[in-house]
This record gives C-alpha cells, sequence and structure tokens, in this order.
C-alpha cells in the first residue's frame, strides 16, 4: 500500500514524511526543497488489539504460559513479527509513503516539475494533501510571513491540477478514439478511455461511471461532439474515484490560523478524512523519543518525561517540549492518526494473520502469528494466498480457520483479524 504527500511547495510535506518514517530529508523554508520523491514506511498501529493478546490468554487459560509480569519489556505481547514490532499487544504494519515534490499552478502544462510530479502519484492508493494552515505561504510556496494563500484555495488548485493531467492524457488521442465509436459504440471509448488511463490505476468500474456521469447530462451520447468541458468532467469523475484525498491541515499550532471549517465539511462531504497537523512538532517528540528523552507513542496526544532523560535535557529543550506539549490538545493524534483513518475508514483495510500451524497460529519455525498483512475489506481465502506469495495462490487448495478450525474454500471472505492457515499444492 502506498499514500502520497502532495501539495504546494513549502507546506511541510517533507517534514511530515519524516516525522511519519524517521527518514532523514531535506528540509527547508523555501519552494521545491524536494526534486525526487521520497519514498520510505511509516509504521501504524492496528486500531484493534493483535491476535497475540487472544492467543497469551488463551495459553494461559490452559496453565501454559505464566502471566505477564510487571519487568515485561513487550507488555505481554508474545508474537514474533518478521517486520514491525508489537508492544502491549499494540502491532504495528508497515505502510508506504510517497513524498513527491510541491505541485504549483500549471503543473499539468510543464511548470514546476509538471507531469514527472503528477506521475509519481500514479501507483498511490491513496493521496494526502498537505495545506498550510497559517497563511504562511503563498499559492507557489513562497514565504510572505502572513496573508497567504487560503486552505480552501491551495484545496482547488490541487484538484484542477489533477483532473487537467487526467484530461490531457485523454484528449491527446481522443478524436480518433471518438471515430472508432461511430462504428462499435460508446464500447470502443470505454476501451480507450481504459487502454490510456490502467496505469494511473483506473478500473473498468470507475470508467462506466464516469461515462455515465456525462452521457447522463450530455444530449447526445456521440463522443465526437463532446467538448473540453465533457472530457475535463470526465476526468474530474475518474479522479475521484482512483484518487480519494484526505487533507493534512498542517502548521495548526501557529499563532494564526485560517478558518479551515469550510475547508473541512467539503473534504469530509467528498468521502476524504481532516485532521489538524503540526509535522514540525512531531518530528521534534519522535526525535526524543528515539533519543530517551521522553515516552512518546505517536497517535496519542501526550506524553511523559522519561526520569534518565529528564537528567540530561538542556533548559532549552526542555522548554520547547513543554511549548509543544501545549499545542498537542490542538493538532491531538496528528499524523499518526490521520494515516489510521486513511488506511482503516477511508480505504476499508483489514488485517489478517496468515500462519502455518491454524492450532497454534505459528509458522513452520513455531514463531507466533510473525506476519499481519493489510487487505482490502473483501478480500477472498484466495486472495490472501496470493498476498503472502504468488505460488500460494496459484495452489490453493483450501483455508483453515484458526479460531474455529473450519476448512473455508477459496470465495470465503476473510474478516479483519482473523488467523488463517492456507493449503497449497506448493
Amino acid at each position: 500500500m502506498r499514500i502520497g504527500l502532495v501539495g504546494k511547495p513549502n507546506v511541510g510535506k517533507s517534514t511530515a514524511f519524516s516525522a511519519l518514517t524517521m527518514t532523514p530529508v531535506d528540509i527547508a523554508n523555501y519552494p521545491f526543497t524536494t526534486i525526487d520523491p521520497n519514498i520510505g514506511v511509516t509504521w501504524l498501529p492496528l486500531p484493534e488489539k493483535c491476535a497475540c493478546f487472544e492467543l497469551r490468554n488463551r495459553k494461559e487459560l490452559g496453565g501454559r504460559l505464566d502471566p505477564a509480569s510487571q519487568h515485561d519489556l513487550r507488555s505481554g505481547s508474545i508474537c514474533k513479527p518478521n517486520s514491525g514490532n508489537c508492544s502491549g499487544h499494540r502491532r504495528l504494519v508497515p505502510v508506504t509513503l510517497v513524498d513527491v515534490a510541491g505541485l504549483v499552478p500549471g503543473a499539468h502544462s510543464g511548470r514546476g516539475r509538471g507531469n514527472q510530479f503528477l506521475s509519481d502519484l500514479a501507483s498511490c492508493d491513496a493521496l494526502i494533501q498537505v495545506i498550510d494552515i497559517s497563511g504562511s505561504t503563498d499559492l507557489e510556496g513562497n514565504p510572505v510571513g502572513s496573508g497567504g494563500s487560503e486552505p480552501l484555495q491551495e484545496r482547488q488548485f490541487l484538484l484542477e491540477e489533477l483532473d487537467s493531467w487526467i484530461s490531457g492524457i485523454l484528449t491527446s488521442g481522443w478524436e480518433r478514439a471518438s471515430r472508432r465509436s461511430q462504428a462499435e459504440g460508446i464500447s470502443a471509448i470505454r476501451s480507450y478511455i481504459l487502454d490510456r488511463l490502467t496505469g494511473i490505476g483506473a478500473s473498468e468500474a470507475d470508467v462506466s461511471l464516469a461515462i455515465n456521469s456525462v452521457t447522463n447530462r450530455t444530449p447526445s451520447e456521440d463522443p465526437l461532439k463532446w467538448k473540453e468541458s465533457e472530457i475535463l468532467e470526465l476526468a474530474t469523475s475518474i479522479r475521484k474515484s482512483i484518487f480519494p484525498i484526505s487533507v493534512a491541515a498542517n502548521k495548526a499550532d501557529m499563532p494564526k490560523v485560517s478558518d479551515y471549517s469550510g475547508l473541512k465539511t467539503i473534504v469530509e462531504k467528498e468521502g476524504g478524512e481532516f485532521s489538524l497537523t503540526c509535522a514540525e512538532a512531531e518530528l521534534a517528540l519522535r526525535r526524543a523519543s528515539a533519543s530517551g528523552l521522553i515516552d512518546y507513542m505517536p497517535g496519542e496526544s501526550n506524553f511523559n518525561f522519561i526520569e534518565n532523560g529528564e537528567n540530561i535535557l538542556s533548559p532549552e529543550q526542555r522548554a520547547a517540549l513543554d511549548s509543544i506539549r501545549k499545542t498537542m490538545p490542538i493538532w491531538g493524534g496528528g499524523l499518526t492518526s490521520l494515516i489510521s483513518k486513511v488506511v482503516f475508514k477511508q480505504l476499508s483495510r483489514i488485517v489478517a494473520f496468515p500462519v502455518q500451524d491454524e492450532t497454534h497460529w505459528t509458522d513452520g519455525d513455531g514463531n507466533p502469528l510473525p506476519d499481519a498483512i493489510l487487505v482490502p475489506s473483501g478480500t477472498t481465502a484466495r486472495d490472501l494466498a496470493y498476498c503472502v506469495h504468488t505460488d500460494l495462490g496459484d495452489g490453493f487448495i483450501r483455508a483453515i480457520d484458526g479460531r474455529s478450525s473450519r476448512i473455508v474454500g477459496a470465495d470465503y471472505e476473510v474478516q479483519n483479524n482473523d488467523v488463517i492457515r492456507i493449503n497449497s499444492k506448493t
């Protein structure tokens, strides 16, 4: 899964990326600090307890495991993740983030990094637009102190650029495709659009829905008579399907924050998620936590000083952290909370735990619950097999529910937190 961080230059995308991934990147107060996209992984806590919580309870009730002691470094977790970690039954799973260069008005016609920026987004499952709600930068990312671009203005120009980009992809061969439609009907246009836009994630359903939105409003179904406005409408409909866009309203800790209520209403009405964020503060907290100065869990709205950390904090560091603590009620869970809402709510992802031993919930080496895989809601047992390995999917025989020991078929719809064994010919 890939989530793109997008927006105009100098709004804090790279700072957000660094805070979420702890990956060092160039961060500066001028446009186009990022040229090539940064790609990294953020570790997202599952919204429910790891299945190892249930496994521990079963073992304790069966007398096969003693209760966790107060000195247990993992606070009771007994799974052995192949990636990420689990503490206090809070399992972390990977999500790939893509931080792309800032987008300026006119990008679809070549301004800034132009279509290269837009191409960087093609493989993303969802986009998070980082918006400067402090009003400290203009629409091209230049620092202006105050009186910069309005949040709604930033939102709209991004949508217009994406729509114009998709429209441009379609327009180049439109006349030839529409002539074919005179002999073959609307199916020729459908095939043409799908061929041009499959690379950016458009499905046959997306294309059919978009065509219907135009033909229902346009008196004639003859694509030769469609104007630029109809093609742009088509592009808008497809963009809404393949690029669900949420908003990180960044710099929320600044003294003067623009009115964002209208933006929040529009984003949520269009199916996106909205969160106030402060990327600089979150990055500072992550670094302080990694240095052993504070106890901070990303996504939480508070932190605690660690005794050893307090002894080495300078007065300036202590004052900076105290200042951040005062602003945390404003932005709450911030970036991690927003990513979580995008993944589990907007994209409807669930988690499955594939195992090789459905009785003990282990892999072939006896490791408990080694994998936690995010899959779309509606994923079948065969789909899950392919997620684990292509050979498992090709050779799929059946699956076994680890809780009930019930055999399930290829079309069984995986449920959230399912523990599944996959039987395969290979």
